[in-house]
């Protein structure tokens, strides 16, 4: 399995450069069939980052561009008469597509934001009456600016809850910020990217990654960490269900990306930040960005049985 996804870590590095945690934990959430939420100040590489692992991975890509004047039609498409035909036809929007940069998502009102939520769920839109299927791999890659800033919508739960993961890239270090400043502009090295897996490869190995096995002890672990959030007085609700299977998924591609069969506890504590960032908030408020610190307490505070 590395050598199948050892190009794909290369190439995206040679264009983020200094970020490996961060890409590997991108390529982990397509293996887990979910979507990520990027979180960060502009100009940190956000977009740069989904168009390189689309390009990388050969995949029809669309971008849109969420503003406070986007509606729900311009994402998911619209019917147009057609005279010739004397009916109404319709055109896919932007969504149809294999992956999505939902660039700048909480610049959008609520009701934009809420077009995505059936596709990215139930991978299908319902349109006029009709449910259309999307693409596969369908993947979602959402950035947002924090929400300090002017002109942000914050995401309400339920649509944060559909992102399996949200990361942060951060600010690079200084070797390779020096290497950025030297280098070729990042948009044009992407042009240059060609694709390094197929597709029917890629659904394969989304297909293996579901049958990593899980042993009893592991679940037992992955339960302790939901009953600490729910019972601790920290927070001010607990990670639900749904957030336990996100860990479980996120978990085992990470054991498969170490060519592993079987899921460990430090697989778990890998993503945890990741995929329980998002969904923890402490009763003093909104988590600032590098909530993941919420999640690294856990992991410090619960041990593995």
């Amino acid at each position: 399995m590395s050598n199948r996804l050892s190009p794909v870590f290369t190439q995206v590095g040679r264009i983020i450069l200094g970020k490996e945690q961060q890409i590997r934990l991108t390529v982990a959430c397509m293996l887990a069939r979910g979507h990520l939420l990027i979180e960060d100040l502009p100009g940190m590489g956000k977009t740069t980052l989904a168009h390189a692992l689309a390009r990388t991975l050969g995949l029809d890509f669309q971008r849109i561009q969420f503003t406070s004047d986007l509606l729900p039609a311009d994402i998911l498409g619209v019917s147009v008469f057609d005279r010739d035909s004397s009916s109404f036809k319709f055109h896919p929007g932007p969504v149809f597509s294999q992956v999505i940069l939902a660039d700048e998502v909480n610049r959008a009102t609520p009701k934009a934001q809420s077009a995505l939520l059936e596709a990215m769920e139930e991978h299908q839109v319902t349109t006029e009456g009709a449910t259309r299927p999307l693409p596969e791999p369908f993947f979602v890659i959402a950035t947002q600016n924090p929400s300090h800033q002017v002109g942000t919508f914050p995401l309400p739960e339920s649509q944060l809850d559909r992102f399996l993961m949200r990361i942060h890239l951060g600010y690079p270090d200084a070797a390779a910020e020096r290497a950025l400043l030297e280098s070729r502009e990042r948009r044009d090295m992407i042009s240059d990217l060609t694709p390094v897996i197929a597709t029917p490869d890629l659904l394969d190995l989304q297909s293996q990654v579901r049958e990593v096995f899980t042993a009893p002890a592991l679940l037992d672990y992955v339960q302790a960490l939901i009953r600490y959030t729910r019972q601790s007085s920290d927070f001010v609700n607990g990670l639900s269900p749904r957030a336990g299977l996100a860990v479980l998924n996120a978990a085992r591609a990470w054991a498969f990306m170490d060519d592993r069969d079987e899921i460990v506890p430090e697989d778990v504590q890998a993503v945890l930040p990741s995929v329980a960032g998002h969904r923890l908030y402490p009763v003093t408020g909104y988590p600032s960005l590098g909530s993941g610190q919420l999640a690294e307490r856990l992991i410090a505070d619960v041990p593995i049985p």
